[in-house]
């Protein structure tokens, strides 16, 4: 969601940010490396992790503006561009999925949320040249006026149990009891995508909080079955991703609503094979953004008690919007995996080690070292 200096009245913003405080606890992590600049406001990163060489991943990331110079741009993991799709009209943000059944072959997406156009964008990734193919757009929230049918947030989520693909979408503004859309994603018969509206859930605090606030960061941990999504002044949701679930109507678990100074932006996940790993997300702050970190597999009495903070760290990126956290090892370099932070005013993204953070904290942060897809 770009940076909070100097905004145009039709922007993102929710409230003014405050400064960083000097007490803050934040361990300290230097980025490895910043990607390219771009030549307007990025906003958020996905990963997508090569399926025989990890080295050859990508990330794959908006440029928030209106069309024509909105796009989608591809990023090399040496944080080269690979690729840059215009006439995107205001992407927000983007996921990946893998395995995705299109013209009858298991297929690799991204799928972005494009605001002003007020639809879904997909598109193939092509594993043996490393670029995106564009599938055209899925019309979503037919018939919603205004800023509730102005999508912003998404998070793909694939069933295991029979590989059924949905998109979670949050829009611009939404209700207190219903905010996501969860739409299935399913082959039209030509090689493109359509969307089916499942349900709609989960809560919202609105105004109660403060008067401006919104949804936007949605994450989903494909392998336990659970999305995760940020209210932005009052903490995160869990619920079942799942919409069949005999308790996909009921809210797991509503954490992170203490300890933040600014807006709860981007949600990622460092999932580590045995149900493990760490749930992150953004503190936005103006010059040194902060990344609150949660145990992903909650508490030996209740996996969905995700009370205590493991960790507070930060790097130096500026106002941060989009994340996004790989558990893959991908490659000499990113053995353990990484984490990516917009970065607002340089307009980039930084890249940081999973191994450099986990030594940060006390205790260290658990790590990972094989591909995970």
């Amino acid at each position: 969601m770009g940076c909070r200096r100097n905004r145009r009245a039709d922007e993102d913003s929710t409230h003014a940010v405050p400064s960083p405080s000097p007490l803050s606890s934040a361990r300290e992590v230097k980025p490895a490396y910043g990607t390219v600049s771009l030549p307007n406001d990025p906003d958020d990163p996905a990963i997508w992790v090569h399926p025989t060489d990890p080295s050859r991943s990508l990330i794959i990331a908006t440029v928030k503006v209106a069309a024509p110079a909105g796009a989608i741009v591809v990023y090399g993991l040496d944080g080269q561009i690979r690729q840059m799709i215009s006439g995107i009209d205001r992407p927000n943000n983007v996921d990946v999925e893998y395995g995705v059944r299109i013209a009858g072959r298991p297929t690799d997406i991204a799928v972005a949320t494009e605001r002003l156009a007020r639809q879904l964008r997909v598109f193939r990734i092509e594993p043996a040249e490393g670029r995106l193919i564009d599938l055209g757009a899925v019309p979503i929230f037919q018939g919603v006026e205004g800023e509730a049918g102005a999508p912003m947030g998404v998070g793909l989520y694939r069933r295991d149990r029979d590989n059924a693909v949905f998109a979670i979408v949050a829009p611009k503004t939404g209700p207190r009891d219903g905010y996501l859309w969860q739409y299935r994603l399913s082959d039209d018969g030509s090689g493109r995508m359509a969307a089916s509206l499942v349900r709609r859930f989960g809560t919202f605090s609105a105004t109660s909080v403060r008067e401006e606030n919104e949804i936007e960061a949605v994450a989903v941990d494909d392998a336990l079955g659970y999305v995760c999504y940020a209210d932005e002044a009052d903490g995160i949701h869990k619920w079942h991703a799942d919409p069949d679930h005999p308790d996909a109507g009921r809210e797991l678990a509503h954490f992170a609503r203490e300890g933040f100074r600014g807006d709860r932006e981007g949600i990622a996940i460092y999932a580590l094979p045995d149900g493990t790993g760490y749930i992150v997300c953004t503190d936005q702050l103006d010059v040194d953004s902060e990344y609150h970190v949660y145990l992903r597999e909650g508490t030996p009495e209740n996996p969905h008690n995700h009370s205590r903070e493991v960790a507070l760290i930060r790097g130096g990126a500026d106002a941060t919007d989009g994340l996004e956290v790989s558990s893959s090892g991908l490659g000499p370099t990113l053995p353990h995996g990484l984490m990516i932070a917009m970065n607002s005013k340089p307009r980039n993204f930084l890249l940081f080690r999973w191994q450099d953070i986990a030594a940060a904290v006390q205790p260290a942060l658990r790590l990972n070292g094989t591909s995970v897809r």
